[in-house]
């Protein structure tokens, strides 16, 4: 963390247990996919409540690309994606050769708008990639109506959304074709890197067990370690280096074992945010269902009659030593997806309203009291104080 920061956008929770873990698993003389993250799968899936199976990956993309690999998805076929995400939820379609459908998102909560979604429907569209933006659910009851209509698959992008609850139910329960979850480091709970595909489908998670691991079609901790296994695999397709390794499955073993704590940490922090911001002008992230929202993100939209502008707000808050970050820059105004598809900021008034008042506040299970103070200290005084200025004005 550098010095002129007091209170860093994120700061990992790693415990004594974790460490131990790794410690067994270096001692233990197996490093790679192993007995840890099988237990990592095991672990994921009855937390979710069973009904599933979990494939543990090095990276919700992976996670993604596998899923979408598995459905079939290929050239002249076409996913629907929000355009106010990360650009590992649109670039897994373009590995298999079909075509990215941008489409708006909701005001309110920023994730995939049901109407968009079903307005860019065509002869075409084999999938549809919800994005449960900043820990909040997407309405997966209208995407998942939108999709029996046109026999349209989903694929969650659920990269914010543990533990994230729809209607009662744990994000990755919904019997939807799959749902991936990431563990990067600032995620509710971490691997380093890593991320999980959980789906309903035996025949999916089959097919994505074998190409995670260059299509091999037996386990190599089985063909190493079994007893009688021998040596002797077969390749029945191009697969992938995505498997998870035990290393880092040792952590997420023991972060698994406090994911509620974790929520329930940030969740206390974002109420307080919430409530020392309700007069502010700025938007803040919508509650949701109680106990539904992970609270990986708390964004916030500054107003029109804010005293500044979003870069003038990120630069003070620098100054005043809080960390921020932004999420998103919408795809549509990245080079590669705008010139591929002719994108205008006009087709995106939704996200492109968004991302010109958006920043994102520190929130982190961690954070000490001090900290906690330091951002509303910083924020109420910021929002509250003097006429409106741009960066640099």
């Amino acid at each position: 963390m550098s010095e002129s920061i007091k209170v860093p956008f994120f700061r990992p929770s790693i415990g004594e247990e974790e460490i131990d873990e790794v410690v067994a698993t270096l001692r233990g003389g197996w490093l790679t996919t192993g007995d840890r993250a099988r237990r990592f799968e095991e672990g994921f899936c009855a937390y979710l409540g069973g009904d599933v199976e979990a494939i543990a990956v090095n990276s919700a993309t992976a996670g993604l690309h596998l899923a979408l690999e598995a459905l079939g998805i290929g050239p002249g076929d076409q996913v629907v994606v929000p355009d106010l995400t990360f650009t590992a939820s649109a670039e897994v379609v373009r590995y298999l050769g079909a075509e990215v459908r941008l489409v708006d998102v909701d005001p309110e909560t920023l994730c995939l708008d049901p109407a968009a979604f079903e307005a860019a429907i065509n002869e075409r569209t084999k999938a549809v990639m919800p994005v449960h933006y900043g820990g909040l659910s997407c309405d997966l009851d209208r995407i998942s109506a939108i999709c029996t209509r046109h026999c349209i698959e989903i694929v969650e992008d659920a990269a914010h959304a543990l533990p994230t609850r729809w209607q009662g139910r744990l994000i990755g329960s919904h019997g939807t074709a799959a749902t991936v979850f990431s563990f990067y480091a600032n995620k509710t709970i971490t691997t380093g890197e890593g991320g999980m595909l959980v789906t309903p489908r035996r025949d999916l998670a089959e097919r994505a067990r074998i190409m995670r691991l260059h299509g091999i079609d037996r386990d190599a901790f089985d063909r190493f370690r079994k007893p009688g296994a021998g040596w002797r695999y077969d390749i029945v397709a191009p697969g992938f280096k995505y498997n998870l390794s035990d290393l880092a499955a040792a952590v997420g073993v023991r972060q698994l074992e406090k994911t509620d704590g974790l929520c329930k940490k940030r969740a206390t922090i974002a109420e307080r945010y919430l409530d020392a911001f309700a007069d502010l002008p700025a938007r803040l992230p919508v509650r949701g269902e109680q106990g539904g929202h992970s609270w990986h993100l708390f964004p916030i939209r500054l107003n029109a009659d804010a005293p500044l502008d979003r870069d003038a707000f990120i630069a003070r808050m620098t100054e005043l030593g809080i960390g921020t970050s932004m999420h998103y820059a919408p795809l549509h105004r990245m080079t590669y997806w705008k010139e591929r598809y002719d994108l205008k900021p006009e087709d995106f008034p939704v996200s492109e309203d968004a991302f010109t008042n958006l920043v994102t506040l520190p929130l982190f299970p961690d954070m000490t009291e001090a900290e906690i103070g330091a951002v509303i200290g910083a924020v109420r005084d910021t929002l509250t104080a003097g006429r409106r200025v741009a960066a640099g004005g």
